[in-house]
């Protein structure tokens, strides 16, 4: 933009400049987020190449506009921005709006310091060569952008998304807006109050604003990622306490039902020693034969294990789910408890949730199984499903119209393996739905003594 009413001493930023930082401020925001499946690789690459051909012709062909088209041109530059990473990054309309405000700002920041650099070496070292304005520009630009990109890569996540309301999308562009307007303010005539009386002081009062703004921008999100995070450990932990809550219940079940066993078992001697009829004695093997099979399982040789999978059993007897376990409960004794009741109750309720939705009884199956093999200790819940399933950053998506708290079982599992410097894989085809976690058996065995 022009600046007139006065003598200028810096020239206006060229407008290649400026579309530069905006395709580069775009760039270092997506990098860290999670990739379209339909935009990887040479794709990805093609989609930048062409948003920056793009961007530099529009900035270049528009260099002259002054007043109310300069703020629409502007306008149209920050929607060619939220184009490129909506096309470019996984990410919701109110996320990329999002970093579109933080890129924007952040390209403004970036051309104007590096043009009040390269006028002030260009002044003092009356340094006129072409090649040493592009090795000033590479220098800046890279140290900035790398900085911007390190932010980035901390707020930002390819494996978590954070929800980003529309509230708070309508108050980072309205922060965005202004941050622009003050830092746009010496551009105006003289006559107005606030209007910068040389181009020194509007290219110092443009870089320092957008350089407090882009700061501004920047705490919010980490601020607004924090409460995030709280409030997600916060329900994390709820389910921890609620998958606890029910391994207690299920303890003083399964405590009742052997209590009953061992009174039916006595009375089944009792009633053998009093005739001998063949059909009592037949009905009464079978009765025995029943409750030997009741007996035997879910014997793992861990006491959390045996109380969790009984009551699981129990529920998929109930519905007509076919459940087997194999599972060396031994290798269990050093995890908390808690931790037992995190990983079996959510993986197991997110299984027989998806039984239950299969009319065919024949096809409702679970299997399940826990081993050591090389260090490692590996469970695997595997459970057969109908249907397409979708997974958004590793996790199923839930097809229920309540989504809010659809999905934080899982969340909650993966996040008690990762204590256990453990890894979750989650995996569907041919019509088979396989969870599968390794720990390190050194680490598993440690962690909580």
């Amino acid at each position: 933009m022009t600046v007139t009413g006065f003598i200028t001493d810096l020239p206006d930023i060229p407008r290649i400049i400026t579309a530069l930082a905006q395709w580069l401020a775009c760039l270092v925001c997506i990098l860290p987020l999670k990739r379209r499946n339909s935009v990887r690789g040479w794709r990805f690459a093609a989609v930048s190449t062409l948003f920056l051909v793009t961007q530099c012709v529009y900035m270049v062909v528009t260099d002259g506009f002054e007043g109310i088209a300069w703020n629409l041109c502007m306008a149209v530059s920050a929607l060619l921005m939220f184009c490129y990473i909506r096309a470019g990054a996984a990410t919701s309309r109110n996320n990329a709006a999002g970093c579109c405000c933080t890129a924007f700002i952040a390209s403004e920041f970036a051309a104007s310091f590096e043009w009040q650099i390269w006028c002030y070496i260009h002044e003092h070292f009356d340094i006129r060569l072409k090649i040493w304005g592009i090795l000033i520009l590479l220098l800046v630009y890279g140290i900035v952008f790398t900085c911007i990109w390190q932010i980035n890569k901390n707020i930002s996540s390819a494996d978590e998304e954070f929800t980003v309301t529309g509230k708070e999308t309508v108050l980072i562009v309205v922060a965005t807006l202004l941050i622009f307007a003050v830092s746009n303010l010496g551009f105006l005539p003289v006559s107005v109050p606030f209007a910068g009386r040389d181009s020194v002081e509007i290219f110092n009062m443009r870089t320092l604003v957008d350089l407090g703004g882009l700061a501004i921008l920047y705490a919010y999100q980490s601020q607004w990622k924090s409460s995030h995070i709280q409030r997600e450990l916060e329900t994390i932990q709820t389910i921890l306490n609620s998958q606890y809550e029910q391994y207690k219940q299920a303890r003083r079940a399964v405590d009742m039902i052997n209590y009953r066993y061992h009174d039916l078992k006595n009375h089944i001697i009792a009633l053998r020693a009093d005739g001998s009829d063949s059909k009592r004695n037949e009905y009464l093997d079978k009765l025995e034969n029943e409750i030997h099979d009741y007996e035997a399982m879910n014997k793992t040789g861990n006491q959390v294990l045996d109380t969790l999978l009984t009551s699981k059993n129990l529920r998929c007897v109930q519905h007509k789910i076919d459940m087997t376990c194999v599972i060396d409960g031994k290798l269990f004794d050093s995890m908390d408890v808690m931790d037992i009741c995190s990983i079996f109750g959510n993986a197991l309720d997110n299984a027989i949730e998806c039984e239950l939705k299969i009319k065919d009884y024949g096809k409702r199956m679970i299997h399940v199984d826990a081993f050591s093999e090389r260090s490692f200790l590996i469970i695997r819940f595997e459970n057969y499903y109908e249907g397409e399933i979708r997974f958004e950053r590793g996790l199923p998506v839930t097809s229920k119209i309540e989504k809010s708290l659809h999905g934080y079982g899982l969340k909650s599992l993966r996040y008690t393996v990762h204590k256990y410097k453990g890894e979750v894989q989650i995996d569907a085809r041919d019509n088979w739905f396989s969870l599968r976690i390794l720990i390190p058996l050194e680490v598993e065995k440690t962690s909580f003594e």
